[in-house]
């Protein structure tokens, strides 16, 4: 997927009605197909029905997610909205033929907003300024918090009498000019937030937290210019500044967790070239923009460049890392003849390439559009805490105001600081960030080590799954076959049979061939009038010192040999002029680290077992293998859904592993849904996981990820919970000041996204 160029500042608003531009009008850039088709995709199944995404700016709280929703559900073809605050991205499915994009950022202008094509590399020039200013507003209030409470220390430690009135009039005025920067600078995100909030009728999470500043500071603030006043002589401006700063301090750091979780998005999405050198017909090059690229096209790509399309080696080898998309670390080498990915790197030489597919169509379009969908995803918890926060924070700006007129007898003084410690300590950040930073940190990590998430809910239903079911052939098994026995007449050894059946074998692609090549020792045996009988085996005669001799390899029948299969095991006969000569017997190999895999499954507790279609004796020898006692055969696609099932209402949580197209409708049934990276399109889209490089440890590490993420999730909600628990009733009962309540708001939030980080990296 390309960058598409950044439309002019700001789209022209769209007529009434979503009318077309007329002719003496100029239609905004972005309008332009082949632009918004550079942040969009067909939807599948639909005609004329698309997605696209847009990265949005000015979303500070996740309250922000609900208030876009609504401002482009409304327009003109939008049939769908998800918004992510945590990744700042909004997924829109909409009709072409009925909207146009410049429709969607205008609304997102007016409703304070801004959007941007999600694809748009230019996209980052503003997200790392937002870090930059976010940076400085935290370090300005930082140091103006530390010079108002040098200020504020004397006052709270000194006797009555200790400091003159002209004294304690300067130290009020110093941390008054003090916290104006703070007020003015370091508040903006929030005031900004709260003010859009309240021009659109809505209560954010930021309103109760600019209101409790402003009241703090103009409560002092009137103390400050008339001491003898109704407020009194106390002021608060380093429980401005202490709150300030210590919110600043969770926002930086959440910031900066979100940045880290949609990093393995980003660099996904900016990872191909925007342009290639194209190889003509005639030999000569010119370099293109990559979205000119098309099937059958060469390209001559560098070391230390970027495969831009999916396609096949036809002049050159090099080493490949392919880690981005596939986990896989080592790099591979690749030379002519054989496949190369889009979004891999080449290493180490210079190859010309064959393009194959382009576009969304390779691999690394699909894997960036299932990235793109799950970061727009959001757990069903988030989604609830969102539907209920508004009216939560409604309820809390009344819960202050009744507060300040219970204790208004007391004095103005000391009502509005209760209400001010009301409004700060009961701020929903800490519960509204226990889930979502939670669960996307999880999948970031995930997706650093080459498993892709589908769903965030996903993440929920695998911390209670407790039996994990392998498809066999293409998810325990890779596609080649090894020799298991070699079984000779006497005589003749396995070293010896092996070099003779390997020099037949060379001459066939059949799966059983190349297995007793990869085993046969490298010897120089000639042979001479090989042929090959189709679904029989082959033939021919080898010269040796002792003379001539004719070799027939394959089947009993063709080999002349009294049929001795195993029962279910594959095998394959040599032969010569007197007759049998070896029989080999084959089996499926393996998928590497397949036993590691049910040996970590175990560790975990969780019961595995196989279904497959094959037959149940090479079933069963192949779970024996791979450490599982529990095997069933001859299984049909119905049946493999009757055993879910079966498990299900026994009462059992269910994952389920495949790669096949008649794994689809079980992966669809099972409570978790796993698929390898290799999977056909159907297993891939009924899947929860997908698991880039066939590692099939990841199915373990999927799921202990997702016990440590429900674990999080739970420590964070109980902390948020224990501190509104204990924290609302001391502060209004007046016995929480202000810079307490803040600094308590603060740090729940503060523990709750560190917590948070710490799933940001997978345990072995």
């Amino acid at each position: 997927m390309q960058a598409a160029a950044l439309p002019p500042p700001m789209p022209v608003a769209a007529p009434a009605g979503g009318a077309r531009p007329g002719a003496g009008e100029a239609a905004p850039a972005i309008d332009d197909r082949a632009e918004w088709e550079s942040f969009s995709r067909p939807l599948k199944g639909r005609e004329d029905a698309w997605e696209s995404y847009l990265a949005v700016e000015g979303m500070y709280c996740p309250g922000c997610s609900l208030t876009i929703e609504n401002a482009l559900k409304p327009l003109p073809g939008v049939e769908d909205v998800q918004v992510n605050g945590a990744t700042a991205t909004a997924r829109i499915v909409w009709a072409a033929g009925q909207g146009r994009p410049s429709q969607w950022l205008q609304a997102l202008q007016l409703a304070g907003y801004r959007g941007l094509p999600a694809s748009d590399q230019l996209a980052a020039v503003p997200r790392r300024h937002a870090q930059r200013m976010m940076l400085w507003r935290w370090l300005v209030a930082g140091f103006c918090m530390m010079q108002v409470m040098m200020y504020a220390v004397p006052a709270y430690v000194a006797g009555p009498g200790d400091i003159t009135p002209d004294v304690a009039a300067l130290l009020r005025w110093a941390a008054w000019l003090l916290t104006l920067p703070v007020l003015l600078f370091s508040c903006r995100p929030f005031f900004s937030s709260a003010w859009r909030d309240v021009r659109h009728g809505r209560a954010g999470m930021d309103v109760p937290v600019s209101i409790g500043i402003l009241i703090a500071f103009g409560a002092s603030t009137a103390a400050t210019f008339d001491p003898r006043g109704p407020m009194g002589g106390e002021v608060w401006y380093d429980s401005v500044t202490m709150f300030v700063f210590f919110l600043l301090s969770g926002r930086l750091l959440e910031q900066r967790l979100r940045d880290r979780t949609a990093g393995a998005l980003e660099a996904l999405a900016r990872r191909l070239p925007e342009t290639v050198e194209r190889v003509a017909a005639d030999g000569s090059t010119g370099r293109i923009p990559v979205r000119r690229l098309q099937a059958g096209d060469r390209i001559r790509l560098q070391a230390g460049e970027v495969f831009p399309a999916d396609g096949r080696i036809v002049d050159g080898e090099t080493q490949v890392d392919e880690a981005l998309l596939t986990g896989e670390s080592t790099p591979v080498p690749r030379h002519a003849g054989q496949a190369v990915i889009a979004g891999s790197a080449n290493l180490s030489g210079t190859v010309v390439v064959l393009v194959e597919r382009t576009g969304d169509a390779t691999r690394y379009g699909q894997i960036v559009a299932l990235m793109e969908r799950a970061s727009v995803d959001k757990p069903a918890i988030a989604r609830l805490a969102d539907r209920f926060a508004s009216p939560f924070l409604v309820a809390v700006l009344f819960g202050a105001a009744a507060a300040a007129w219970w204790w208004w007898p007391q004095g103005p003084g000391h009502a509005l600081g209760v209400a001010v410690a009301v409004l700060i300590v009961t701020c929903p950040c800490a519960l509204s960030l226990a889930t979502p930073a939670a669960t996307l940190a999880a999948a970031g990590a995930l997706a650093r080590r080459g498993i892709l998430v589908q769903r965030l809910d996903a993440l929920e239903s695998g911390a209670t799954i407790d039996t994990v079911v392998f498809d066999k052939t293409g998810t325990l098994t890779v596609d080649r076959m090894s020799v298991r026995a070699v079984r000779t007449r006497p005589g003749v050894t396995e070293q010896q049979a092996l070099a003779l059946a390997g020099a037949l074998a060379r001459h066939s692609l059949h799966p059983a061939s190349r297995a007793l090549v990869a085993a046969a020792p490298q010897a120089g045996l000639q042979l001479r009038a090989v042929q090959e009988h189709g679904g029989r085996g082959v033939e021919g005669r080898a010269d040796e010192p002792a003379g001539p001799r004719w070799l027939r390899l394959g089947s009993a029948a063709f080999c002349g040999v009294a049929g001795d299969e195993h029962a279910g095991m594959a095998q394959v006969h040599l032969a010569d002029e007197g007759g049998w000569l070896a029989s080999f017997d084959l089996e499926e190999t393996l998928r590497p680290g397949a036993l590691r895999a049910v040996t970590d499954l175990k560790r975990l507790g969780l019961q595995s077992e196989v279904l497959s279609g094959d037959q149940p004796a090479a079933v069963q020898r192949l779970a024996a293998r791979a450490g599982m006692l529990k095997a069933l055969g001859g299984q049909s696609p119905q049946d493999k859904l009757d055993r879910v099932a079966a498990l299900q209402a026994a009462g059992r949580r269910v994952a389920m592993v495949g790669d096949g197209m008649n794994d689809g409708p079980v992966l669809a049934r099972a409570d978790l849904s796993i698929a390898l990276g290799e999977a056909v399109p159907v297993a891939q889209a009924r899947a929860d996981f997908i698991i880039q490089g066939g590692q099939l440890e990841g199915v373990a590490a999927i799921l202990r990820q997702a016990r440590r993420t429900r674990s999080v999730v739970r420590q964070n909600l109980f902390w948020a919970a224990l501190y509104n628990a204990v924290s609302v009733p001391l502060a209004i009962a007046g016995q929480m000041p202000p810079w307490l309540a803040g600094l308590g708001m603060a740090a729940s939030s503060l523990f709750v996204v560190l917590n948070a980080a710490r799933l940001a990296r997978i345990r072995s």
